[in-house]
């Protein structure tokens, strides 16, 4: 009984991929359209009196004066905002929306519209094509792109674009963690590292750091100065990262070189 459920579990999985295929061609074919792209982030919950709600919706009619697509999440609150505004402005509006359990009606401020199943297939849409992240107050899943980002561009997995945090108020509780507890006490990251995204409560300032940056392919932080990144030399693959380097050699717990008895038990999968 064991056997055959994992079998039908297996089955299930193999075809699922054709699903998740789909979901990538799909997004492939709509976002290369879309031209340069600026991707906006924020709470759901953004009610249209709030002050964050006002930006978003000015900062999305700046983007589309300045030549940028607007990408969100599709949703309410922020992302309404921010599509509100290049919609209004006349711009391409694009909303990657989601399914979730509980129903979200997707903003009536999208040009184009895209709904996904998956999150991760989603994700790769929301970086590949972003020239810039502009991210407003949110929750846990506005938290989890901002980290995404950072991480993507601190191992040098992307090509690094500006990351504008918007209201200096929400996001001083967390840059000042950050700096104490994993800079300075426990150094998990490297100096440097909170410089590789801006913070501001001004809409035009965000518009002029991603218009800067644009136009002279510069980044943030402690690489701005290209020295990292020489013409980023290295293979880029389909989904917007870059192929790196596979890990040379495996050691053991104890930090030792494995023997050869001990290598010929490991299995290896290089990347295809």
């Amino acid at each position: 009984m064991i056997f055959d459920d994992h079998t039908s579990n297996l089955s299930k999985d193999t075809w699922r991929i054709f699903r998740i295929i789909s979901e990538f061609v799909d997004g492939f074919e709509v976002m290369s359209e879309m031209g340069p792209c600026v991707t906006v982030f924020g709470s759901a919950r953004t009610k249209p009196d709030h002050p964050s709600y006002l930006l978003a919706a000015e900062l999305g009619r700046q983007l589309v004066a300045s030549g940028f697509a607007v990408v969100t999440g599709g949703g309410p609150g922020i992302m309404e905002a921010a599509n509100k505004g290049a919609h209004e402005a006349g711009g391409k509006s694009v909303g990657l929306n989601i399914t979730l359990p509980m129903e979200q009606e997707p903003n009536p401020y999208q040009t184009h519209e895209l709904v996904f199943r998956y999150f991760f297939v989603r994700k790769v849409m929301f970086v590949k094509y972003a020239s810039a992240f502009v991210i407003f107050p949110g929750g846990f899943g506005t938290l989890d792109e901002f980290f995404e980002a950072m991480t993507l561009i601190q191992t040098m997995k992307i090509r690094p674009f500006p990351v504008i945090c918007m209201d200096k108020n929400f996001w001083s509780g967390l840059t000042e963690w950050m700096q104490k507890t994993l800079e300075d006490e426990y150094q998990t990251i490297s100096p440097g590292d909170l410089s590789r995204f801006h913070m501001t409560d001004d809409v035009g300032e965000a518009v002029a750091v991603i218009n800067r940056c644009f136009r002279e392919q510069c980044s943030l932080g402690p690489d701005a100065d290209g020295e990292a990144f020489p013409n980023f030399a290295v293979e880029e693959t389909g989904e917007g990262t870059v192929e790196g380097f596979a890990p040379q050699k495996s050691r053991s717990p104890q930090g030792k070189r494995p023997t050869t008895d001990q290598r010929k038990q490991i299995k290896h999968y290089p990347p295809r």
